[in-house]
């Protein structure tokens, strides 16, 4: 059996590297752009929730740890992303004047993403938390 920090961080990196597959895959198709972009959201979307109720109803984490384990794994995936666009970059052969920037880019978007996340599931898991007292009260 795992323990509770082995199976959350098990799954900061299983939904990690979703949310990057994500990005990644459902970018690829050259047709209905928009729509495969909303379909990215929709997912991204339902992995969030899906790992804040994880978070706070399976491992009964209060709502700062369970907002720091979901955005960790925003970030992570962020930081996939951001590793599959400078894998792009170089293997378009682009000498592409704005590669520097693209370097950046790997710390950049796991702060740009994992911090208003942090704050969304810090949010909602305060709200969630107050709804479930609540409930039990009644």
């Amino acid at each position: 059996m795992l323990s509770l920090r082995q199976q959350w961080t098990r799954v900061v990196v299983l939904i990690g590297i979703l949310y990057a597959l994500v990005g990644i895959g459902f970018a690829v198709p050259a047709t209905h752009v928009k729509a495969w972009r909303l379909a990215a959201w929709v997912v991204s979307a339902l992995a969030f929730a899906a790992h804040m109720a994880y978070e706070r109803f399976r491992l009964q984490n209060s709502p700062r740890p369970a907002a720091l384990h979901v955005a960790t794994a925003v970030a992570l995936g962020a930081f996939g992303l951001a590793v599959g666009a400078n894998i792009n970059s170089l293997s378009a052969g682009s000498t592409n004047p704005h590669r520097p920037l693209l370097l950046l880019s790997l710390g950049i978007w796991p702060v740009m993403t994992g911090l208003p996340a942090f704050l969304v599931a810090l949010g909602i898991g305060s709200v969630v938390g107050r709804g479930v007292r609540s409930a039990r009260e009644t």
